[in-house]
């Protein structure tokens, strides 16, 4: 719902889609230069409580930009700074939240505890922007803010009714640097860190399209701006709940949803119609869900339990770090060309990217002349598989 009605305040207030490009990227380039640190505290300290802190820093952000909104003081600069500082705290608390799932199941569940994870998400993804379009033609975007805001009380609740056992915490464990090196050394970790992050960069910037083809293309208003992101997660949501179902995942499996995510993405691009438009959103959150579920659910099974916040905080770096880069190029593109060419160009560059990067990963493991090394988590003990087509 934040994300949302930030989107559309940007718009409501500067009509400007270059903008709106800079005011996502604010919010995601902490993710980029703050990612990797924020790993090394959680494979250090205790994650709820990481976790409880960023809730609060997260809730007095929304009640603030709320109120900013409400009481008429809101601008397109304060917006960008309110962003920038939601970005900073999802940095911090990415990487708990996604290795504190490891730290709740036993280790044959994560697969389907991460893909559980991911369907619940999706819901809330699903309602989210329905109800956030009906408030903002209601009442406007501040209550959006500021329900959301209420919401982080729930969640600091949550936290602290959760008991998880002792962990060796404040033990040293490594930094950044070291966990860098643990990546470099495993082919099948770096490819999937990679390749999500190009098609994050290139694919997920749909608050920017999805906002430009409703209101330039198909002249809607925000009700049907919540609808189509609704739809979107419908996609995401069967696609969540399929691979709950999953004991296990693949290279082959994240590299073939990479290829449906930029494909579905060119066709969004090329549809006619708010019907159609809305159909090719359904498969594209299919496609991207299953690639960022498989991504997910393998590094967090195939990395060792004192390297595993500092792979997934490289992989939140990446995944949502490069937003960054891609956003103003989207904006630029839609104010060049037209919302179309920032769906269309982006999904056949993604295209190019995944067939390089599957390329170079074979070269990797062909120097090295071994398989990639497996895991010591008993559920991956076999190594990785190759992508053969």
């Amino acid at each position: 719902m934040h994300r949302i009605a930030q989107s559309w305040l940007v718009l409501m207030l500067t009509a400007d889609p270059r903008m709106l490009g800079l005011v996502v990227a604010a919010q995601f380039a902490p993710m980029l230069f703050l990612a990797p640190w924020a790993g090394v505290l959680a494979d250090r300290y205790d994650r709820r409580r990481l976790l409880a802190i960023t809730q609060v820093g997260m809730g007095l952000q929304a009640l603030g930009l709320g109120l900013l909104v409400l009481t008429g003081h809101a601008t397109g600069p304060l917006v960008l700074v309110a962003a920038a500082i939601l970005g900073i705290f999802t940095a911090v608390d990415g990487p708990a939240r996604q290795s504190i799932v490891s730290d709740l199941v036993p280790a044959d569940q994560v697969v389907n505890a991460v893909a559980l994870n991911s369907a619940n998400f999706n819901a809330a993804r699903l309602l989210g922007p329905a109800v956030a379009g009906l408030m903002i033609a209601a009442w406007g975007p501040g209550w959006v803010f500021m329900v959301n805001a209420a919401t982080f009380a729930v969640m600091f609740l949550a936290l602290s009714r959760i008991r998880l056992a002792p962990r060796n915490t404040g033990r040293r464990v490594g930094g950044m640097r070291d966990g860098l090196r643990y990546v470099r050394g495993r082919p099948d970790l770096w490819f999937v860190i990679a390749l999500a992050g190009s098609v994050a960069m290139l694919l997920f910037n749909f608050p920017i399209t999805i906002a430009l083809m409703v209101s330039d293309e198909f002249a809607a208003d925000a009700r049907s701006y919540g609808i189509l992101a609704s739809l979107m997660a419908v996609g995401s949501l069967l696609a969540a709940l399929v691979q709950a179902r999953r004991a296990r995942t693949d290279l082959r499996l994240v590299t073939i949803a990479a290829g449906l995510a930029a494909l579905t993405t060119i066709l969004a691009g090329l549809m006619p119609s708010v019907p159609t438009f809305a159909a090719a959103l359904i498969a594209n959150g299919a496609a991207a869900l299953t690639m960022m579920t498989g991504a997910n659910s393998y590094l967090q099974t195939r990395s060792d339990d004192d390297h595993r916040s500092r792979v997934m905080s490289l992989y939140m770096a990446v995944f949502f770090g490069t937003t960054p880069i891609g956003a103003p190029v989207i904006g630029l593109l839609a104010d060049e060309f037209g919302p179309r060419a920032a769906l269309v160009i982006p999904g056949v560059a993604s295209l190019i990217v995944t067939g390089l990067l599957v390329t170079a990963y074979r070269a990797a493991r062909s120097a090295e002349g071994v398989r990639a090394a497996p895991s010591t988590n008993p559920i991956s003990a076999s190594p990785a598989p190759a992508i053969t087509r």
